[in-house]
């Protein structure tokens, strides 16, 4: 689902799918062996395939972690193959573990906004459907008046040629996504989509926001 190619062969095969929404699930796919260290906040991001923007936020100083995930809908503990259809609800996302004496949300939000376009509708680079919508995720007040207010001021100074189209949803649930798709851009740096598309759209955020980035880079 991560290339072009087997995009359009998809695509082509919709009208024998069946429209009826996938079956919940009664048990997680995966989830992380370690517990969050202490002190670490957690934030949530979908801005198009999660193994780019996992590799974009572990690049951040200040992140101890980033998970893949699937949030934004109804499907119970949905797997890839379902979220692939378009019709769970979910969309691709990260639970990003920081430290807040070092980031802070405001600035995760800046990352957010600034690492993909958050004017393409279900759509991000090469990857269709509403499984690559933008959303940002709020689990308090505060942080759905941080995202709020820097959408306002991206607003204001008309950053964006076209209209914002990024949902402000509150989280409900994070599911992890599958154990491969973890660290999925490090552990394949030789997958054809992580060459064409997820490491030019990491090299373009760091070339953009060179002060953001842990030492190593």
């Amino acid at each position: 689902m991560k290339t072009l190619l087997v995009f359009l062969f998809t695509a082509s095969l919709q009208a024998c799918i069946s429209s009826t929404p996938p079956l919940d699930r009664t048990e997680p796919i995966w989830e992380p062996q370690s517990n969050i260290q202490e002190g670490l906040k957690k934030a949530y991001f979908a801005s198009g395939c999660f193994w780019c923007v996992e590799a974009i936020y572990e690049s951040v100083q200040g992140v101890s972690e980033v998970y893949s995930g699937y949030a934004g809908g109804f499907t119970k503990n949905p797997n890839y193959n379902q979220i692939g259809t378009g019709r769970t609800g979910h969309a691709e996302a990260v639970e990003v573990l920081y430290d807040p004496n070092v980031v802070s949300f405001g600035t995760l939000v800046q990352v957010f906004f600034g690492s993909h376009d958050p004017t393409t509708p279900n759509r991000q680079g090469p990857d269709y459907g509403s499984q690559y919508r933008s959303i940002a995720f709020y689990t308090s007040d505060e942080e759905r008046e941080i995202i709020q207010n820097y959408l306002k001021l991206l607003e204001e100074k008309k950053i964006f040629s076209k209209e914002i189209v990024t949902e402000i949803k509150p989280l409900e649930k994070f599911y992890y996504a599958e154990a491969y798709h973890q660290d999925y851009e490090k552990n394949n740096p030789d997958n054809p989509y992580v060459r064409q598309v997820s490491i030019p759209r990491l090299k373009k955020f760091q070339s953009q926001y060179p002060e953001l980035l842990k030492n190593e880079h």
